[in-house]
């Protein structure tokens, strides 16, 4: 027999089904509630409300645990790629090696873009953040493939747009960084993989013999990895509840890497390095900083510590921790920032305040030391974020498509003045 829940009124009771996951999660369907009773419910930042069914990503943060349609992360990023997992989030399994090939051959194929968007390139000052630039190209494909604007799409039309989606997405994101930079752009490398291609055009100089160390290469694929989706946070939400009214993936993803922007969101990793420096300006001394992220009665706090999901410990920090200390040790950076980080970390790993609070460094706080010993400048991290996060926007975007859900509406509980007559200016 189904479960229920019920609801009392002002005399009357409602009953709604209780719907539950594949992984035991419980949820009370109250599609029905306003039709019923006339009621809705009050959730401030939908915190407590769940908006869809996803058979994308297992997220409990109870338990530390982080799947992608049933695959452990650990799993991914010890033994997959980044190509890999992207067709994996998109399509549900696992490729074939066939399937594999073809896939990564047109994403291959569509690395190039378009000239005339150097034009709108070139229309950025060299101080736009690269995010806006980012999410403006990105959109701009809107005009140059007009066919995406239809809603009733085929599925290779709907193919060939998550192709050139993941394609493009590291050339604009290099290209940004080139701007910020000042420098002039280059163009793909198709003769290397994904994440070697991407670091080629970004580091590398006009006549200037670039070689990709294998190790960044590698690590980069991890975070990538660790960063493809993560459920329904805000700008997943946004890609949905944009894509609800049929509005083309590449200005859902667009509006994505914008709700990305916001500093409560993908700007994590950035203010790590911000609260680094700003520890060296003041002297450099890791334990003062400890010991006023122990003082209630201080304001400051530790970045890249804890997480508002994970309760227990972020199952990616352990994998991306290596690959941290791989690329220190490879690249053999000499950084007081980056030393103040490590003496964070071990200070923090080792001492009972955050051990009993489980503040332990997370996947932000691993992935800004990566980003800062590469030479990413820290309004650049955002962008790399949403490198990685793309194919899970692009994923929920494709399901939420597939799915039929209704568009995107919700209600609010009106708080403003009552009915007031109109009073003509000169009489105020």
């Amino acid at each position: 027999m189904s479960e229920s829940a019920k609801l009392s009124f002002k005399g009357q009771e409602f009953e709604f089904p209780v719907i539950t996951g594949t992984e035991n999660e419980s949820a009370i369907d109250i599609a029905k509630l306003r039709a019923s009773s006339g009621l809705i419910t009050l959730d401030p930042g939908y915190k407590n409300t769940g908006a869809t069914t996803s058979a994308i990503t297992f997220l409990d943060g109870e338990e530390g645990i982080l799947r992608y349609r049933g695959y452990r992360i650990e799993d991914l990023a010890e033994k997959s790629t980044f190509l890999e997992v992207s067709y994996l989030l998109i399509y549900g399994e696992l490729p074939t090696q066939e399937q594999y090939e073809n896939f990564s051959k047109e994403i291959t194929h569509h690395t190039l873009v378009h000239e005339d968007i150097k034009k709108i390139l070139e229309g950025f000052p060299s101080n736009a953040h690269p995010m806006g630039v980012l999410s403006s190209l990105i959109c701009s494909l809107t005009a140059f493939y007009p066919d995406s604007l239809n809603p009733v799409r085929n599925k290779e039309e709907v193919d060939m747009s998550i192709v050139r989606l993941i394609a493009k997405m590291p050339t604009f994101a290099a290209w940004a960084y080139k701007n910020e930079m000042g420098h002039p752009v280059n163009y793909p490398d198709n003769a290397l993989d994904y994440c070697s291609n991407f670091l080629k055009m970004m580091f590398a100089l006009p006549a200037e013999k670039y070689d990709v160390d294998p190790v960044v290469s590698a690590a980069l694929d991890k975070l990538l990895i660790l960063h493809a989706d993560h459920e329904q946070n805000c700008s997943t939400s946004t890609v949905r509840i944009v894509g609800s009214s049929q509005a083309s993936i590449y200005a859902s993803i667009s509006a994505g890497i914008n709700a990305l922007w916001g500093p409560l969101h993908g700007g994590a990793n950035q203010s790590v390095i911000e609260m680094l420096e700003a520890i060296k300006a003041d002297g450099g001394d890791a334990k003062k900083y400890l010991d006023k992220a122990k003082d209630k009665n201080d304001p400051f706090r530790l970045m890249g510590f804890g997480h508002r999901v994970y309760k227990n410990f972020d199952p990616r920090a352990k994998i991306i921790k290596k690959a941290a200390d791989d690329v220190l040790e490879k690249l053999g950076v000499n950084d007081p920032v980056l030393d103040i980080a490590k003496e964070l970390e071990q200070a923090a790993l080792n001492d009972q305040y955050f051990i009993d609070r489980q503040l332990y460094p997370n996947v932000d706080f691993y992935s800004g030391i990566i980003y800062r010993a590469l030479g990413i400048p820290t309004d650049m991290f955002t962008v790399m974020f949403a490198l990685g996060r793309l194919p899970g926007w692009i994923a929920q975007w494709k399901e939420m498509r597939e799915n039929g859900e209704p568009i995107g509406r919700p209600r609010q509980v009106y708080t403003g003045e009552n009915e007031r007559d109109y009073v003509s200016m000169n009489k105020r």
